[in-house]
């Protein structure tokens, strides 16, 4: 046994008793790369992805390509990353059924901005409720290439219409990193939400998410009107 194969075992074994909590980040990188680089130091590996990305939530949402260019990552490492950090989209999905009642547009937000996890281009997503705020589905509506998304009004009104939605929450990402809503998002916004009320489907708002973050546009006041928007 080497004197690495006796550091990962302390390693695991701290894991078993206390799980993550007390891990410092380069810690929790250092473990996971034990996993697919079998016979290195990974600590200081995680260090150079630390020193390189300065978060560990950058670290993971950052593409294979990018986790490649740092020393010791290797193709299955960067893979392995960026698969593990998408796990945790569809983890959610199952503990999130589409008939559970959200209760309140924070839970709405947080069930939306995990659903953004690992997607690299932009994409719009409409979560459709029903009026005791019960999801009726949450669907994507247009994807486009990293900095721009098509977005069809009539599939958005259409969507909302056959779920038999009361209200629905629009949802997009910046994969730029910044959650800041664009004019052509507030344009938008007020398009769809013309749209909507016209078949008495109510626009609760508009969020635009950027890793784990997000910005309402309601919340903002950057659009507001009352006849439109409803608080859940």
């Amino acid at each position: 046994m080497s004197v690495h194969d006796g550091h990962r075992q302390r390693m695991k074994e701290r894991f078993y008793t206390g799980g993550l909590d007390g891990m410092k980040d380069h810690e929790v990188l250092e473990m996971l790369l034990f996993y697919c680089i079998p016979r290195r130091n990974t600590n200081e590996i995680a260090h150079r992805l630390l020193n390189e990305f300065k978060t560990l939530p950058r670290v993971f949402n950052a593409t294979v390509k990018e986790l490649e260019k740092v020393e010791g990552m290797g193709h299955n490492a960067a893979t392995f990353i960026s698969f593990v950090r998408q796990l945790d989209r569809f983890f959610d999905k199952e503990q999130i059924n589409d008939e559970d009642i959200m209760g309140s547009m924070d839970k709405c937000y947080r069930y939306l901005v995990k659903r953004f996890i690992g997607r690299k281009n932009e994409t719009v997503m409409l979560l459709c409720l029903d009026a005791k705020c019960m999801v009726l589905g949450c669907h994507i509506v247009g994807e486009g290439s990293i900095n721009s998304a098509g977005v069809s009004i009539r599939k958005i009104v259409d969507i909302a219409l056959s779920t038999n939605a009361s209200s629905v929450i629009l949802a997009h990402n910046h994969p730029s990193g910044i959650a800041l809503p664009s004019p052509e998002d507030v344009q938008t916004t007020k398009r769809v939400a013309t749209a909507l009320h016209m078949v008495d489907v109510i626009l609760n708002d508009h969020i635009v998410v950027a890793d784990d973050d997000f910005v309402s546009i309601l919340q903002s006041g950057l659009y507001k009107p009352e006849a439109v928007f409803q608080e859940i």
